[in-house]
Formats: C-alpha cells, sequence, structure tokens
C-alpha cells in the first residue's frame, strides 16, 4: 500500500492534498510546482478505478460466457463449441509451429526401478528445440500396446526430476500406465538463459524466465503458451512413435502449470483420451479477485472476451473422461474448481456419461498429492486399461536428479552447441517480420499500420461523455496559471491533466502543448525548464494523467513490487490481455481523449496541438499522434523502439507488460510511424 501524508490545505484556493505517490521522485526545491508534485485528486477515489473498470468488463464477459454454455443442449452444439475453442484458443495464442518437422529422439541411458525401467529421452520439438524427457515403462504393462500418459510439470526448478514428480510418474506406472515426463521451457534441463562458463542461468528459472521470454513474444503476437502446447502435442508425437503405445489410449495430466498445460492440451488436441487436471482448474472470476498475477504461459489473450472459461477447458474434452484432481487449501480458489464441475456436469449428462467426469479433493496445501496421484492413477487405469489399481504395500522412491538427467551437465544449453530456446524463436519470428514491412512501400507500411492500430484502440471503448471538471481555475503558481481538470475517459475511469500558462500572455488564442512522460503531474517539478521553456514560447501546456499515472496510481492489490513482474501492473495488464486488450491501447485512447478535454478551454488553439513525451509513457503519446489528424506533430524524448525489447537476449524487463503492444511488430515499429 502507499504510504499517507497527513492532509493538507489551502493550497490552490482549498484544494485538497492527501497523499504522495510512492513512485514520485523529489521535487526541485526551487521549482514552484514541488506542491503540485504531490496533488492528489479529491473528486473521485483513483485507487480502485482501474482495477474495478478492468474487473467490471471481465464480469460482463464472464457472465456472457455462461449464458453461452447454458444455451448448449445438444450434442451437436458441444461439439460446435469444441470446434470453435480449439480454433480460437491456437490463433489467440499465435497459432502452432509446425508440427512435420522430425523429433530426431535418441536415448541416452536407462535406470532400473522397482517394477519399471526408465529410458532418459531428449526429442526436438521444433529443430534445435531439445525436451528433455524420462519414459517409464512398467513390467506390468498389458502386452502388445499399452495405454500411456503425458505428465507435465508444474514450477518446480527440476521439473520431471522433482521428488514430488517422480512420485507421481512412478505411481502412474505402478498402475500399469506407461509415463513420459518431459520438462517444460525454462525448468529442469531447459533453462533458456543458463550459461556454461559460470553453470549458473542469468535469467532465475521457472516463472521469472517465463515472463522473460515470454513478454518479448508478445510483441509478435505470440504467447508463451504457444511454445508449452507445442511441446507438450510433439510429446504425444513421441509417444506415438513408440510401438508399446496405443494411440487410442493416451492420457494427460500434471498439477498448478503442469496443470496448465493439462488444460492446454484438452483444448487443443482431440488425440487425448482421458485427462486429469490437477490443482488448477478454478474459474476466472474467483481468481481474479484474489489479486494475484499468473505467469507468461497462463495468460491467454482474448480467452475471456470470447465468452470461454475453466467450464470450457473441461468441455473441451467431454464427453470422454476427466478427472478434476484439487486440493482445499489451494491460492487457486477451490470455490472456482467446484462451481466449475459442477456447472459442467451437464455437458456430460447430454450424452449420457455423468459418471465420466469426477472431482477428487484432498484436503491440503498446493501440490500433487500422493491421494491425488493414487486417484489419478485409478482414474487412468479404469479408463484407459480397464484394470482396477492395487496400491497395496506401494511406495514410490524417487531417484537422484544426475541418475535420470539426459544431459552430462544437468543442461542443454550447457553441451548442445545448436540448443535453440524462446528468444531465437521470437528473433527469428521478428526477423520475418521486419521483412515484410520492408517490402512495403514507406506509404503502404503508414497505411497497413495504422488500420490495425486503430481498432486496437478503439475497439471496446465507450464514447461516453466526458463530464470535465475545471477543478482550479486560473490559480496562481509563481509566474504561471494553472488549472485542474478532471474527466471520465471511460465509464467510472477518470483521468486528469494540469493546464499550465504564462501568467502573462498575450491575448487571443493560445496553442497548446499536451505533455505526457512517466508519473505525470506528480513529476511537475522534474520538468520545470522544459514547462518555463514552453511557457516562453506563448503555448499552454497541458500536463496529462492517463490511468493509473501520477495521482491517478492504483491500491496495490498484491504483495509484488506495483511495477515488477508479478505486482499490480503486471495483474491488471494481463486482465486486459484476458479481454483481448492492453494497457497501451486503454492509455493511448485517453490520449486521445485528452485533446477532447481541451474544448473546455476555448482561448486554445485548437488548430495548433502538438504532443511532447518523454520516457516509456511516451508511447501513448506517439501512437495517438498517428491516429489523429488534429495533433500536428510529436516529440519524444528517451523513447524506444518496440524492437528494442525483442532484439536482444536481455533487456530491461521493469514494467514492460504496461508498454507492450502484442502483435504490434507484425505491422509496424514506432520509427515507421
Amino acid at each position: 500500500m502507499n504510504p499517507l501524508l497527513p492532509r493538507l490545505t489551502g493550497l490552490l484556493a482549498g484544494a485538497a492534498l492527501v497523499g504522495c505517490l510512492a513512485n514520485a521522485q523529489p521535487s526541485t526545491p526551487t521549482s514552484p510546482f514541488r506542491d503540485l508534485d504531490r496533488y492528489t485528486l479529491g473528486y473521485a477515489h483513483p485507487g480502485s478505478q482501474l482495477k474495478d473498470y478492468i474487473y467490471e468488463r471481465s464480469r460482463r464477459a464472464i457472465a456472457a460466457g455462461d449464458a453461452q454454455r447454458d444455451a448448449l443442449k445438444t450434442e451437436a452444439a458441444v461439439r460446435q463449441r469444441q470446434e470453435e475453442i480449439r480454433r480460437t484458443v491456437i490463433a489467440n495464442l499465435g497459432g502452432l509451429p509446425p508440427s512435420d518437422t522430425p523429433l530426431n529422439p535418441r536415448i541416452t541411458g536407462t535406470v532400473e526401478g522397482r517394477g519399471f525401467r526408465i529410458e532418459k529421452v531428449i526429442f526436438e520439438a521444433r529443430p534445435h528445440h531439445y525436451v528433455t524427457a524420462n519414459l517409464y515403462l512398467p513390467s506390468n504393462r498389458s502386452p502388445g500396446r499399452s495405454a500411456a500418459v503425458l505428465f507435465l510439470s508444474g514450477h518446480h526448478a527440476t521439473a520431471r526430476m522433482a521428488p514430488e514428480y517422480q512420485s507421481v510418474c512412478q505411481t502412474l506406472a505402478h498402475a500399469g500406465l506407461i509415463v513420459l515426463a518431459q520438462d517444460p521451457i525454462g525448468q529442469g534441463e531447459r533453462l533458456s538463459y543458463y550459461e556454461a562458463a559460470t553453470k549458473r542461468p542469468t535469467i532465475l528459472a521457472g516463472t521469472r524466465e517465463h515472463d522473460y521470454a515470454g513478454a518479448q513474444a508478445r510483441f509478435l503476437g505470440d504467447t508463451l503458451a504457444r511454445y508449452f502446447l507445442h511441446d507438450a502435442m510433439r510429446g504425444i508425437d513421441y509417444l506415438l512413435t513408440r510401438p508399446e503405445v496405443d494411440p487410442a489410449r493416451i492420457g494427460v495430466t500434471g498439477n498448478s502449470g503442469g496443470g496448465t498445460q493439462t488444460s492446454l492440451v484438452m483444448l487443443a488436441d482431440p488425440r487425448v483420451a482421458a485427462a486429469a487436471p490437477v490443482t488448477f482448474i478454478m474459474n476466472r472470476d474467483t481468481y481474479q479477485r484474489t489479486g494475484q498475477a499468473q505467469d507468461a504461459e497462463q495468460i491467454w489473450p482474448g480467452f475471456t472476451a470470447a465468452g470461454y472459461d475453466h467450464e470450457d477447458i473441461l468441455l473441451a474434452l467431454a464427453p470422454k473422461p476427466v478427472c478434476v484432481l484439487a486440493v482445499t487449501s489451494d491460492f487457486f480458489p477451490i470455490e472456482g474448481t467446484r462451481r466449475t464441475v459442477t456447472r459442467d456436469r451437464r455437458i456430460w449428462e447430454i450424452s449420457g456419461k455423468s459418471a465420466a467426469l469426477e472431482l477428487v479433493e484432498n484436503d491440503s496445501t498446493h501440490a500433487y498429492t500422493p491421494k491425488l496421484a493414487r486417484a489419478a492413477a485409478a482414474f487412468f487405469a479404469k479408463h484407459l486399461t480397464g484394470r482396477a489399481a492395487d496400491f497395496t504395500g506401494f511406495e514410490p522412491k524417487p531417484f537422484p536428479l544426475e541418475q535420470i538427467q539426459c544431459t552430462a551437465s544437468g543442461q542443454v544449453r550447457g553441451e548442445i552447441a545448436d540448443a535453440e530456446f524462446v528468444f531465437e524463436a521470437t528473433a527469428e519470428r521478428l526477423k520475418a517480420a521486419e521483412a515484410a514491412r520492408t517490402a512495403l512501400t514507406a506509404a503502404e507500411r503508414k497505411s497497413r499500420a495504422t488500420a490495425w492500430l486503430r481498432p486496437q484502440v478503439f475497439r471496446d471503448r465507450e464514447n461516453n461523455p466526458l463530464n470535465p471538471r475545471r477543478i482550479t481555475r486560473g490559480q496562481t503558481v509563481g509566474q504561471f496559471t494553472v488549472e485542474i481538470a478532471f474527466w471520465w475517459s471511460q465509464p467510472n475511469l477518470g483521468n486528469l491533466g494540469m493546464l499550465i500558462r504564462a501568467r502573462e500572455r498575450p491575448a487571443g488564442s493560445q496553442p497548446v502543448t499536451v505533455a505526457i512522460w512517466d508519473d505525470g503531474t506528480a513529476a511537475l517539478s522534474r520538468h520545470t525548464e522544459w514547462i518555463e521553456a514552453e511557457c516562453a514560447r506563448g503555448r499552454a501546456v497541458f500536463v496529462v494523467n492517463l490511468a493509473g499515472m501520477g495521482p491517478l496510481q492504483p491500491d496495490a492489490i498484491n504483495s509484488g513490487a506495483m511495477q515488477e513482474f508479478y505486482g499490480t501492473w503486471h495483474k491488471l495488464s494481463d486482465d486486459l490481455e484476458w479481454l483481448g486488450d492492453s494497457m497501451v491501447a486503454l492509455r493511448t485512447y485517453e490520449a486521445l481523449r485528452a485533446v477532447d478535454v481541451l474544448a473546455e478551454w476555448p482561448e486554445l488553439a485548437r488548430d495548433d496541438v502538438r504532443f511532447h513525451a518523454e520516457g516509456r509513457a511516451g508511447v501513448h503519446a506517439k501512437l495517438a499522434t498517428a491516429l489523429d489528424p488534429r495533433i500536428r506533430s510529436c516529440e519524444w524524448t528517451g523513447g524506444f523502439k518496440f524492437g528494442d525489447f525483442v532484439r536482444t537476449r536481455t533487456y530491461d524487463a521493469k514494467d514492460i507488460k504496461s508498454f507492450t503492444l502484442p502483435d504490434v511488430l507484425r505491422y509496424f515499429d514506432l520509427d515507421e510511424l
């Protein structure tokens, strides 16, 4: 939470100052604007505005999705929704890489266990993208081709080799099931940022790496989930190459991040005969209200906007057998889990197979517990082998990591010279996109860019009345007059601006420069010299706070640092992604509405409106200028190009989610506008 200062009164004829911004830098002692830096809006509480706006939009989309599912009455209608889900989800993830490339599998060793053998396998999901895996071959499996289960790891750093996950795989193997347990990107033996020279990663394994690589992919319209899903589907491809595996009897399971991957497979791969997602199934409403962020592969753009929810994850496999496994004290709300399964039972009833949808709960915290492992093994044994599982006297015994790792060094990047990861894939995608753009003329590029950008900015916006308030009018601040205005850029989403003019100025209409910079009006003192110079040129200066900027900063909604991965901005930006929106698009729209507000001052020359921008926040001014002919020019200092975040393996990730415009680099970069 932001610290509050004692209430200050008397500034600007009684305008209240009730707080300060956590991110505001100290004001310049000699600046006339030092008190304005601490201005806090009293006309509307800004702390919850942005959150409430996003949550309300989400609530409406979630309710519409419920209504769509409630309308499903026939098997044909369910099949049609399944096809729509698969098509939409894959497209929104960025499409899938080709699956017609050779797997080039190789076995690097074997390990004997009690009642099973482990083969250490490496295969290529894509050329030079090596997947490390363990194949469990039980000695008690059925003769001929047998049932198999793809096991997808959660966020343990050691992935499939974690003792918890080895125990699950051994439990499944004890039930007579072949198991392929594979490492996801950024975990186990697949650390993308591992350096052989230091034997350490430069970016932490797991969720940090996922977000770091995933953020870059978004600029090309891709998601990290695109690669996670493709890896899993290629794991199934590998199982199909094995003579021991029956192609018609393949299941999938995993918990937490592995539950995410299991869900993606359920949504997208009809080859799966049964599924047991663990400690992940819930619903968007209950999870959104926890305030928690999720990592990159768990963000599915446009999923909520399309009316989909976790009910559709299960529905996508209906009426095949599905067993949802959950713990009661999870950070994934059990209330959402129960609601989803309860509402989905009707879908299985349509086909007369209601018993094929199960829910098993364990009184535990977040884990693939032994109870859940046995429940999953019994479920798959029943539906894929037709046999009951017997665990009498069985206890799993995990191996030391070095015994089951596939590489000698413990890392693919440590010893396979041509190994590639998501960064390399994204860089190749960028190269192709830039080549396609370069093939066009400058005029064609600009026309194509604005044709794409306009619906990104305007889609799903309500052209509501601004209802501006001119809170203070012509108050004297040093050699300037300052007027403060507040308006509604969207329903219940307010913006704030300060119009600054020289106290001594000629009569007649005055040109205006709209200023957008990091921290907005909380940073006036840091920009004193520029404001003085602009006013000396005879121009008015309108410093604008877009959503969440300056005095409009939201309250913290989780324990993460506000502008870092998993902080408040990460969370709110991702919530917009679920709606097919972005913080960049929303704020660019607000920059355009700030130009509309200038009509409140008839003495301003609206035929000479220019933008001045500084820092990352200036991207909104740059994009608005490209869309609105009323804006004559945009001067941007300390700016960037979107491609800057993609071309280098390491980049400044601070608050990157707030400045990501998904898919933009397939159409333009900022210097092309």
